[in-house]
């Protein structure tokens, strides 16, 4: 008599959490889940004593949440109220943290690698240097959809190289398929017409600084000398960061990866395809909004994602992890 198949056993759950970065924010965030939770508005307490400004007032002012050196401290202390929310109810530890440019700070800061006071002063300060590095720029930032990375980094060299003072550069590799690029109006513009020659989509971005960008290079040199000042302790958890999509052991390492961050590219697509080889088979996005679940859809190795920013999607989560 043939014996019965073993049964298919379920692969352990891997879980890795990610934080997202700035366009995330959207006025009120977090509010339903501090009726709830009473981490959210003491998170937000500690933090804003820190930094000496009402963070959760900031939270329901359209005209702050969006200036760049208030967005950054809010959104990471949104990320780290949720983090603190998560840490009591789930029971599989997270394998590997990553955060999307700002919320790289947020992953650091949830790894105990810098203390919350810490971070959200060093990203209030990020945030003041990015907008004084552009004073009287003409910036843009733009999604472009539906060309190969090489391609679009292709057409922003020839941006730079034949258009009369352009800069711009990719500043995102999202996913396949969608690269934000960032520089001046005049370099991205001219990436944008050649894009309609290609038959291909782009998207301006409203945004207050053009991040990730050549441009950023004297706010990178300037918060490599706050970085220098400020201690990091050894991550509880590995963080993959985004200049390499990899785990820097050491703070030198992590502070040189912060500051090259600045005007270099995120590698998120690179970060999510480490994550997939790492048999993570659980993404949690720990933040506002569920930019990081969408993008998550769509890589090569699409990895199921779940936010957290409202009672019912965690709740969600906590029936899927039960």
């Amino acid at each position: 008599m043939a014996s019965v198949p073993d049964m298919v056993k379920k692969p352990p759950t891997r879980i890795a959490v990610i934080f997202p970065g700035q366009g995330s924010q959207v006025v009120g965030m977090t509010s339903e889940l501090a009726e709830i939770y009473p981490e959210i508005l003491d998170t937000f307490t500690e933090a804003s004593a820190a930094l000496g400004e009402d963070l959760w007032a900031i939270c329901q002012n359209e005209e702050k949440i969006n200036q760049t050196q208030y967005t950054q401290p809010a959104l990471l202390t949104a990320s780290i109220a949720i983090w603190r929310i998560l840490k009591q109810k789930i029971t599989t530890a997270p394998c590997y943290l990553a955060g999307h440019s700002l919320g790289e700070y947020s992953a650091l800061c949830a790894a105990e690698v810098i203390s919350l006071a810490d971070a959200v002063k060093l990203v209030h300060k990020r945030g003041q240097l990015m907008q004084e590095a552009v004073v009287g720029v003409d910036t843009a930032m733009a999604a472009v959809l539906g060309l190969e990375d090489n391609r679009v980094e292709n057409l922003c060299e020839q941006a730079t190289e034949h258009v009369e003072g352009a800069i711009v550069g990719a500043a995102n590799f999202n996913s396949p398929g969608q690269v934000v690029i960032s520089g001046n109006a005049a370099g991205v513009n001219a990436v944008i017409d050649k894009v309609q020659n290609t038959g291909k989509k782009s998207i301006p971005l409203k945004v207050s600084v053009p991040s990730h960008c050549a441009l950023m290079e004297p706010a990178s040199s300037a918060l490599a000398e706050i970085l220098a000042e400020i201690k990091f302790d050894q991550a509880t958890i590995p963080v993959i960061q985004n200049r390499h999509a990899r785990v820097e052991s050491s703070a030198v390492g992590i502070k040189q990866a912060l500051t090259e961050q600045l005007s270099q590219p995120v590698l998120w697509s690179k970060t999510m395809q480490e994550l997939a080889d790492k048999q993570i088979n659980i993404l949690i996005e720990c933040g506002s909004g569920n930019v990081l679940s969408n993008l998550a859809k769509r890589q090569a190795q699409p990895i199921t994602s779940y936010p957290t920013d409202k009672p019912a999607r965690l709740d969600k989560l906590m029936e899927v992890l039960s």
